[in-house]
């Protein structure tokens, strides 16, 4: 069964529904000796590959929650360059489907608006305008979505892998 629980161990999500699945992704870099960043998760289903990247500052063991501003530059930064690095893991695997990036975030001043910002800036740094200049037709990215664990959740797509407290599974 492909449930992964997230770094707190409050939430997991459940990928039994994927084709393919990993959270691994940082082990196989580590083992390897390398230094590059990770998105959380990818889940892979029929159609489309999701790079989930998760950060929940809204679990009670968070240290100092009210310090996590996901839309400053430094975090910003880090997340896309989590994107970028993954690339190469999923290259290596052959994993040549359309790609998405989906960053859930929970903070404690999060909102729909900041959501929206974060997105913005998200793809901002992102691949789309190089693809539009350089690419014969494959796609580095084909959409990036920043949303809460609810939203996730209530996605049509995003949805049949739900997060879920783990006292519920």
């Amino acid at each position: 069964m492909n449930i992964f629980t997230e770094e707190n161990g409050v939430y997991c999500i459940n990928c039994s529904k994927a084709v393919w699945a990993t959270n691994g992704i940082h082990a196989a870099y580590h083992n390897a000796g390398l230094r590059l960043s990770d998105v959380d998760f990818v889940i892979e289903n029929e159609d489309i590959l999701l790079l989930m990247e998760y950060k929940n500052a809204n679990v009670p063991n968070a240290v100092q929650p009210t310090s996590f501003h996901p839309e400053d530059e430094d975090k910003i930064n880090k997340v896309s360059k989590k994107y970028y690095d993954s690339l190469h893991y999923l290259a290596l695997l052959g994993k040549n489907k359309p790609k998405c990036f989906v960053y859930v975030v929970e903070s404690v001043y999060g909102d729909a608006v900041l959501r929206r910002r974060v997105r913005a800036r998200l793809k901002a740094k992102l691949p789309f305008t190089l693809q539009e200049h350089l690419s014969s037709g494959t796609a580095l990215i084909e959409a990036v979505d920043v949303l809460s664990i609810e939203e996730w959740n209530n996605d049509p797509v995003y949805g049949n892998y739900p997060i879920m407290p783990v006292s519920t599974t």
